[in-house]
């Protein structure tokens, strides 16, 4: 912590002590003066953009006016130049100067700005269509009112291009693989990602950021990369406001709903926020082993209620300062009752039947400040954040036998988690096309599981007694500092960066015995430190075509749930562990994209392929249970394995063929290599031994695609009509071979009150398609079907209020489009 303090005093020192660029040190005492004035309310206008353009429309200077509206913009060279005067709201005015000898000061006195509906309805309404766009770093999908009308951000990502969502557990993956960061505004939450998404209003969302091959700026964490989640916010004076609710129904009902607040005036900003979601899931499976005729059933009721509150102040200090604070606090309580049964046709004798109430109470908090500070030269500014999040949870789960003759017993899981990260960065714009940016961050992270049982389990001898009980501490400090350096020359632009890491993991397992009251330690600790570079090169020989070309080095920690060793879920016939000893995998991705805009500005096309180079991957381990080999019960966790690889190609596009019908389309297909551990039995199963344990690693060659398009119909002003349809192609994993899967939804949306509302009615999976199917051998041939409440109809409603002027100021976005201040659900 020492060495982090002292970094951070001399990025501070270097910010304040850090000289204007060259290009500033030719200019001469030309300067311009004025004041812009509200012509409506005949008041000063705050923080308009006041831009200094040269006769071929490349930017010279640029300033904001002050609270009394006045601005004043010097050491412009002598010549000819516009002056731009424009604010979101109002009609752009343009000035045209000349700075001479004689004339070096240019008075341009009172300037009265007139709104703009055109520019207000760009603020306050929402697209009616989606749109992709390939940044330098990032693919940006914009959320349109096609998609924002879905209901929650877990259904909404399912329209995502290269975003999978798996329907029973909610997990989210990227190309396909789950080593995926989901973020809110560019912060990490300790709100599990399931639970999370359903909580956020797919109304909400005003972008969704593809991050996958990101830059030494960012986190290096997760193979596959970064989701972040861009919320709408609130910049408009006054007191404003919306509203959303939205109710699904198939066999149980689901609703969701948000309230937005925000009074805005001055320095001020305040706002409020609340989201709800109160949900009930019904899902059922089966699970059929022909070795030894076998059948599970599985039948399960999720019944979730979940409240976020969110409070936050922004304090515009002067011009140059700006201080935000926030809070959110997460109360949720989740239930599943649920029931497997596990029927021997050939040795009813084994047949069991269980019964369990799980019950799930979590709460969370998240604590936020911001400071930053602009100084004279545009773009250079240093940022200080400290983000702390704490989580708490307690999940009692009560198992009942009702066949098997297996006794009842009770579960106890207790989780404390704390993460804080602090981010000190710093932006210097060296000249017009040059800019460097450093950083520092810290990340703190711990989390304590106490886990106990009033059950019996098989111990190493193979012998039935007490569970004991375990705790489980686990601590991860990791400490970093990046540089990241651009320049633009033409058509060509580059950036090349690098991160390094220092880390520090220790993890302390004390299990306990419970009748003879001796506790054992299992012990593990894992130092490293490690670089990461990243390069981008992009190419735009014409505004119709851009090529991109970029490499990252990026690593997925082993998350809690792959390392605890307390048990994590289990049926009659599979459990699940963690693997205490598990290590980081490494990842070097390069991609390629390249993007095509259309005539006539009907759309655009874009096409990528990439690849990863992967070391020391982390992958499941399948084993028979060694207390009982001919029970068939199977010990799922996981193991470091060898390298491997894995690419794929993307292809994206929007398209407007007719002025009333839009279409965003998307095809993907991967390729990975996985490995694993996987045993069998090189006996029947009925008089198989430990010694008929066979042991080898196994490689899968997988190939998954996966086809979505969303069509928009607009039939008027008000009326529109959508469809989408999705198809996901056969795929493979170590343990099954997955069926191919599609289905088709479709919906209509009216907009009323001049666009500040709208109604949605959605009716999902139309020819009911949807389920989960497929085949394996591994470690026993199987055959299992899972099914969920797909067929679902809902209706949602959508209403801004309050004032509709643009003028306060935002606060402005850290990480480029990633960070944002105020407003928002999270």
């Amino acid at each position: 912590m020492k060495k982090l303090i002292t970094l951070c005093a001399m990025l501070l020192f270097v910010a304040q002590t850090s000289p204007a660029s060259t290009f500033n040190d030719v200019f001469k005492d030309g300067q311009i003066t004025g004041t812009v004035i509200d012509d409506t309310l005949n008041e000063p206008l705050p923080y308009v953009n006041i831009i200094v353009n040269k006769p071929n429309g490349e930017l010279l200077l640029g300033g904001i006016t002050g609270d009394d509206g006045a601005f004043k913009i010097g050491k412009i060279p002598e010549g000819s130049y516009q002056v731009v005067i424009q604010f979101i709201g109002f009609k752009k005015i343009i000035r045209d100067i000349t700075i001479t000898r004689r004339n070096s000061k240019i008075d341009l006195g009172e300037i009265r700005l007139e709104e703009s509906a055109e520019g207000l309805d760009e603020v306050t309404v929402v697209a009616e269509v989606s749109t992709i766009q390939q940044k330098v770093d990032r693919k940006v999908i914009t959320i349109g009112k096609d998609l924002a009308a879905t209901g929650t951000a877990s259904e909404l990502m399912v329209g995502i291009p290269s975003v999978s969502v798996d329907a029973q557990t909610g997990d989210i993956s990227l190309r396909g693989n789950s080593n995926v960061q989901v973020m809110v505004d560019g912060k990490l939450s300790n709100i599990p990602t399931a639970q999370l998404l359903r909580q956020i209003p797919s109304s909400a969302i005003k972008s969704i950021e593809l991050i996958t091959n990101p830059s030494a700026k960012y986190n290096p964490e997760g193979m596959s990369g970064i989701i972040n989640i861009v919320l709408h916010k609130n910049v408009l004076q006054g007191f404003n406001g919306s509203v959303s609710t939205n109710l699904s129904y198939e066999r149980e009902a689901k609703f969701n709903s948000s309230l937005n607040l925000n009074y805005r005036t001055g320095k001020i900003n305040i706002y409020g926020n609340w989201s709800g979601n109160i949900a009930k899931n019904q899902n059922r499976g089966n699970v059929f082993r022909p070795e030894n005729n076998s059948d599970q059933f599985f039948k399960f009721l999720d019944d979730r209620k979940s409240h976020l509150f969110k409070v936050g102040l922004d304090v515009y200090l002067d011009e140059k300062n700006t201080i935000s604070v926030f809070t959110s606090q997460n109360i949720a309580k989740n239930s599943t009752l649920g029931q497997t049964d596990a029927f021997f046709y050939d040795n009813p004798s084994f047949n069991q039947q269980q019964m369990f109430i799980a019950d799930g109470d979590n709460n969370s908090g998240q604590y936020n400040f911001n400071y930053k500070r602009d100084f004279s030269k545009e773009g250079h500014n240093i940022e200080l954040e400290v983000d702390h999040n704490d989580f708490n949870s307690d999940n009692p789960v009560e198992y009942d036998f009702t066949l098997g003759g297996q006794n009842d017993f009770v579960e106890v899981n207790a989780t404390d988690r704390v993460r804080t990260t602090i981010n000190l960065d710093y932006i210097n714009p060296l000249s017009e096309k040059s800019k460097l940016e450093l950083g520092l961050q810290a990340r703190l992270f711990n989390t304590n599981i106490d886990y106990n049982s009033t059950g019996d389990s098989f111990n190493e001898m193979g012998e039935l007694a007490p569970t004991p009980s375990t705790i489980f501490d686990y601590t991860r400090d990791i400490y970093s500092a990046y540089a990241t350096y651009s320049k633009t020359l033409e058509k060509w632009t580059y950036q090349v960066g690098v991160r390094a890491e220092t880390v520090q993991v220790d993890a302390l397992a004390l299990q306990t015995d419970v009748v003879s009251d001796i506790t054992t330690p299992f012990e593990f600790k894992n130092d490293y430190v490690e670089l990461y570079p990243s390069a981008f090169l992009t190419y735009s020989p014409s505004e119709k075509n851009s090529y991109q070309v970029s490499f990252s080095r990026r690593v997925d920690r082993p998350g809690i749930g792959q390392v605890n060793p307390i048990r994590e879920w289990a049926t009659p016939l599979i459990s699940s562990f963690g693997n205490q000893q598990l290590e980081p995998q490494f990842t070097n991705s390069v991609e390629a994209n390249y993007t095509r805009n259309l005539k006539d500005r009907k759309g655009s096309i874009t096409a990528g392929v990439f690849y990863r180079a992967i070391s020391n991957e982390i992958n499941r381990a399948l084993f028979i249970d060694r207390s009982d080999v001919n029970s068939g019960r199977i010990i799922l966790t996981h193991d470091n394995f060898d390298d491997t690889s894995a690419y794929g190609f993307e292809l994206s596009s929007n398209y407007r063929p007719t002025s009333w019908w839009s279409i965003n389309g998307s095809f993907d297909i991967y390729s990975q290599t996985q490995k694993g551990i996987a045993e069998t039995l090189d006996a029947p199963i009925e008089t198989a031994t430990i010694d008929d344990i066979v042991r080898e690693v196994r490689e899968v060659d997988n190939v998954a695609w996966n086809f979505r398009m969303f069509n928009n119909f607009k039939v008027n002003k008000t009326l529109t009509f959508t469809a989408f349809g999705f198809y996901r192609g056969k795929n493979r994993t170590l343990q099954f071979d997955i069926d191919p899967m599609y289905f088709v939804n479709l919906g209509a949306r009216v907009s009323f009150a001049e666009g500040r509302g709208s109604f949605s009615l959605n009716f999902n999976d139309v020819f009911n398609t949807m389920d989960f199917s497929g085949q394996g051998n591994l470690p026993f041939e199987q055959v299992i079907l899972f099914e969920w409440e797909s067929q679902t109809i809902s209706a949602g409603l959508t209403y801004s209020f309050g004032s509709g002027k643009y003028r306060a100021k935002s606060r402005k976005r850290r990480d480029s489009d990633v960070k944002e201040g105020s407003g928002g659900v999270f």
